[in-house]
């Protein structure tokens, strides 16, 4: 009669322990299902929108700054700011390629200022057609390129050290390429195209402002929407584990520094038409104005995370704080304190980002 009675005793017991598994929730099941607090809404959508902090940063400083000083949003104001940052913003998207694979450029304006120089030489100098030399002048900054992504990817040195290198390297081949001396070009030639006006009615913009524009959706496009940008971000993100999926890192790694020679080459291009030829000692500060533009655009130093168009509003982010500050009549050395206090600023909200568990 025992026996009889134990199934039935099993199955009652079965039955209450669903019952109360059901009624309470298990303590891991509680803390998956825990509401997000705010400040983990904030990071999720920080995270999934890298260019979305910038983006708000220029805003308000245009907000601030038109009500400091009504000429700032004069028409003609900010076609200068467009202007002014044509050159470091096509910089920017070549050191955010390579920033995106958890490297860095030191050397990217020493390189732009020897593309440009070689440019002109051969223009004024050598007579070569401009479309040539224009042509010279971008294999050269790929090439320059291709060295600094060989010597990280087949030496196997850091970026770091490599582009600091190379940074000596290639301002001393200017420099003595150049002889001290600067190169004047005439406004008829292909290289000065850059300089052209485009007029939208009181808006003038630049043949360079336009083609630096055209940079940032290319390479917006190929980062987005093409197996190599997939490559380029699993590499950043986590090199072992992209080799182990089948990605050629290496592959990816000198693709990303090649690409950049060519964001190089446009932005060679465009500061010819700027300062009307080549000359040795433009550029001085383009390696790390590049390096600000991204980091305040939003783009991770530790790579992995973070978009083109990011580094183009943190370029503006830098132009439209240089330029509202010189019409409030501050001090220019507070405005190179305001961009320091804003790359700070950058990396920290970048570390806080990524320290948060979602």
């Amino acid at each position: 009669m025992s026996h009889g009675l134990e199934p039935r005793r099993k199955k009652e017991c079965s039955r209450r322990l669903r019952a109360e598994d059901h009624a309470t929730p298990a303590p891991a099941e509680e803390f998956l299902n825990r509401p997000a607090t705010p400040s983990q809404r904030i990071h999720a959508v920080l995270h999934r929108q890298p260019a979305l902090s910038p983006a708000i940063v220029l805003v308000l400083a245009a907000i601030v700054f038109s009500l400091v000083n009504e000429r700032f949003y004069a028409l003609q104001n900010l076609s200068l700011v467009a202007q002014q940052v044509a050159v470091i913003g096509s910089l920017a998207v070549g050191q955010t390629v390579i920033i995106l694979t958890a490297g860095i450029d030191l050397s990217i304006g020493a390189v732009m200022v020897l593309s440009s120089l070689l440019m002109s030489k051969l223009v004024a100098d050598n007579h070569w057609p401009g479309v040539f030399a224009l042509l010279a002048g971008a294999v050269v900054a790929i090439a320059a390129q291709a060295v600094n992504g060989l010597l990280v990817t087949k030496v196997k040195l850091p970026p770091f050290i490599v582009t600091l290198g190379t940074l000596s390297v290639f301002t001393a081949i200017t420099l003595i390429y150049a002889k001290g001396q600067t190169v004047a070009l005439q406004p008829g030639d292909i290289l000065m195209w850059t300089a052209n006006t485009v007029s939208l009615g009181q808006l003038n913009l630049t043949n360079g402002v336009l083609l630096m524009i055209a940079l940032y959706v290319v390479i917006g496009y190929a980062l987005r929407y093409t197996a190599w940008g997939r490559h380029l971000y699993a590499v950043g993100d986590d090199s072992e584990a992209a080799r182990l999926a089948g990605i050629s890192v290496n592959r990816v790694l000198l693709s990303a520094y090649m690409v950049g020679g060519f964001a190089i080459a446009v932005g060679a291009w465009i500061l010819v038409g700027r300062v009307g030829g080549g000359d040795p000692n433009s550029g001085l500060n383009a390696n790390l104005q590049s390096i600000t533009a991204v980091v305040i655009g939003g783009t991770s130093l530790f790579g992995g995370r973070g978009v083109v168009f990011g580094s183009l509003i943190g370029a503006l982010i830098v132009q439209v704080f240089v330029n509202g500050l010189a019409l409030a009549g501050i001090d220019p050395n507070y405005q190179v304190l305001a961009v320091g206090v804003l790359v700070i600023a950058a990396v920290s909200v970048d570390q806080w980002i990524r320290s948060v568990k979602s």
